[in-house]
Protein backbone atom coordinates (compact mmCIF):
# COMPACT_ATOMS: atom_id res chain seq x y z
CA UNK A 1 0.00 0.00 0.00
CA UNK A 2 2.73 2.49 0.92
CA UNK A 3 4.55 1.65 -2.29
CA UNK A 4 1.48 2.56 -4.33
CA UNK A 5 1.14 5.88 -2.51
CA UNK A 6 4.76 6.78 -3.26
CA UNK A 7 4.25 6.10 -6.95
CA UNK A 8 1.01 8.02 -6.96
CA UNK A 9 2.73 11.06 -5.45
CA UNK A 10 5.22 11.06 -8.31
CA UNK A 11 2.49 11.03 -10.93
CA UNK A 12 1.06 14.21 -9.44
CA UNK A 13 4.30 16.03 -10.20
CA UNK A 14 4.26 14.79 -13.77
CA UNK A 15 0.70 16.03 -14.20
CA UNK A 16 1.55 19.46 -12.83
CA UNK A 17 4.55 19.76 -15.13
CA UNK A 18 2.50 18.79 -18.17
CA UNK A 19 -0.25 21.20 -17.20
CA UNK A 20 2.26 24.02 -16.67
CA UNK A 21 3.76 23.29 -20.11
CA UNK A 22 0.36 23.48 -21.78
CA UNK A 23 -0.47 26.74 -20.00
CA UNK A 24 2.94 28.13 -20.98
CA UNK A 25 2.20 27.28 -24.62
CA UNK A 26 -1.10 29.16 -24.40
CA UNK A 27 0.85 32.19 -23.17
CA UNK A 28 3.30 31.84 -26.06
CA UNK A 29 0.43 31.55 -28.53
CA UNK A 30 -1.08 34.86 -27.41
CA UNK A 31 2.29 36.59 -26.95
CA UNK A 32 3.43 35.79 -30.49
CA UNK A 33 0.10 35.82 -32.31
CA UNK A 34 0.45 32.20 -33.37
CA UNK A 35 -2.96 31.16 -34.76
CA UNK A 36 -4.60 34.23 -33.16
CA UNK A 37 -4.20 37.96 -32.67
CA UNK A 38 -1.46 39.10 -30.28
CA UNK A 39 -3.11 39.66 -26.90
CA UNK A 40 -0.78 40.76 -24.10
CA UNK A 41 -3.50 40.45 -21.45
CA UNK A 42 -4.25 36.83 -22.38
CA UNK A 43 -0.54 36.04 -22.70
CA UNK A 44 0.20 37.44 -19.23
CA UNK A 45 -2.77 35.56 -17.78
CA UNK A 46 -1.56 32.20 -19.12
CA UNK A 47 2.06 32.88 -18.18
CA UNK A 48 0.90 33.78 -14.67
CA UNK A 49 -1.11 30.58 -14.28
CA UNK A 50 1.74 28.48 -15.71
CA UNK A 51 4.15 30.14 -13.26
CA UNK A 52 1.84 29.31 -10.37
CA UNK A 53 1.82 25.70 -11.60
CA UNK A 54 5.64 25.66 -11.52
CA UNK A 55 6.95 26.92 -14.87
CA UNK A 56 10.06 29.02 -14.26
CA UNK A 57 10.21 30.15 -17.90
CA UNK A 58 6.61 31.38 -17.69
CA UNK A 59 7.51 33.38 -14.57
CA UNK A 60 10.37 35.05 -16.46
CA UNK A 61 8.25 35.91 -19.48
CA UNK A 62 5.39 37.11 -17.26
CA UNK A 63 7.77 39.60 -15.67
CA UNK A 64 9.11 40.80 -18.99
CA UNK A 65 5.61 41.20 -20.36
CA UNK A 66 4.36 43.04 -17.26
CA UNK A 67 7.06 45.68 -17.77
CA UNK A 68 5.49 46.59 -21.14
CA UNK A 69 1.84 46.58 -20.04
CA UNK A 70 -0.31 49.42 -18.75
CA UNK A 71 -1.69 49.22 -15.21
CA UNK A 72 -5.17 48.60 -16.62
CA UNK A 73 -3.96 45.71 -18.79
CA UNK A 74 -2.02 44.20 -15.91
CA UNK A 75 -4.98 44.46 -13.54
CA UNK A 76 -7.24 42.79 -16.10
CA UNK A 77 -4.75 39.95 -16.69
CA UNK A 78 -4.39 39.31 -12.97
CA UNK A 79 -8.16 39.38 -12.47
CA UNK A 80 -8.72 36.92 -15.32
CA UNK A 81 -6.01 34.60 -13.97
CA UNK A 82 -7.60 34.67 -10.51
CA UNK A 83 -11.02 33.88 -12.00
CA UNK A 84 -9.59 30.98 -14.01
CA UNK A 85 -7.79 29.57 -10.95
CA UNK A 86 -10.99 29.81 -8.91
CA UNK A 87 -12.93 27.81 -11.50
CA UNK A 88 -10.22 25.18 -12.00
Amino acid sequence: MARFEMLEAGFGDIGNTAQADILFELGMMYATGRDCEVDVVAAHKWFNIAAIKGSERAAELRGEMAATMSKMELARALREAREWMTMH
